[in-house]
C-alpha cells in the first residue's frame, strides 16, 4: 500500500510541475511579430532582482511582475497597445502613433502571419 501512495504522489507532483511549466510558457510567435514589436512601446529590461517591463514612451512606466507572469503581462500590454495603434488594411498592417497618424506599414506575407495577427492581437 505504501508503495502505491509513493508512486501516486510522484506522478501527481510530476503532473503538477508539467502543468505549471505549460502555464508559464509565453505564446508562440510568428515571424511577423518581430517586425511589429519594433513599434511597440513596451520592452523587457533586466534588473538586479529579475526582469521588468519598461516603456519607450513613458519613462515613469515600470512594472515588476514575477518571473512566472512577466511574459503574460507583456503580451497583455502589447495587445492593448495593438487595439489602438494597429490596423489591417488589405494585406498590410498600418502602425499609428498616439496622434493617429500613420508611422509605418508592414506587409503580411504569409497566411500564417495573417492568422497570428488575427489571433494574437485580435485585429
Amino acid at each position: 500500500m505504501k508503495t502505491y501512495i509513493f508512486i501516486a504522489l510522484a506522478i501527481g507532483m510530476t503532473l503538477m510541475a508539467f502543468v505549471a511549466f505549460q502555464n508559464a510558457r509565453p505564446t508562440t510567435k510568428a515571424p511577423i511579430y518581430k517586425d511589429v514589436q519594433k513599434y511597440s512601446p513596451y520592452y523587457i529590461d533586466k534588473r538586479f532582482g529579475g526582469l521588468q517591463i519598461m516603456s519607450k514612451e513613458d519613462k515613469e512606466f515600470k512594472e515588476k511582475p514575477t518571473n512566472m507572469e512577466i511574459f503574460h503581462r507583456l503580451e497583455f500590454l502589447e495587445k492593448a497597445w495593438a487595439k489602438e495603434h494597429l490596423k489591417v488594411v488589405e494585406n498590410k498592417i498600418v502602425v499609428k502613433d498616439n496622434n493617429g497618424t500613420e508611422t509605418a506599414t508592414i506587409n503580411i506575407l504569409t497566411e500564417k502571419d495573417a492568422q497570428f495577427i488575427h489571433s494574437f492581437y485580435g485585429i
